[in-house]
């Protein structure tokens, strides 16, 4: 999944509710904040623009409710 400089996360929310997308280092500091809202359920897509973040691995984090689900993205420049 490497990406320049920007990428899409795709992510469906099954129940309405508070959903918070964010964006972490791999020292755990967080770098973007995708979401942070009460959403209806659905499908939904975020732009995650790294032109400003230096190349490497970085996680994203996705909540909704009591779903918690953490993924890897690679960034290169």
């Amino acid at each position: 999944n490497p990406f320049n400089p920007t990428t899409t996360i795709g992510f469906q929310i099954p129940d309405y509710g508070l959903v918070s997308l964010e964006v972490f280092d791999l020292l755990g500091r967080e770098v973007a904040t995708l979401v942070n809202e009460e959403m209806k359920p659905g499908r939904y897509e975020k732009k995650l623009d790294g032109s400003r973040l230096a190349s490497g691995v970085y996680l994203y984090r996705l909540q909704a409710g009591s779903f918690v689900q953490t993924k890897k993205l690679l960034l290169l420049h």
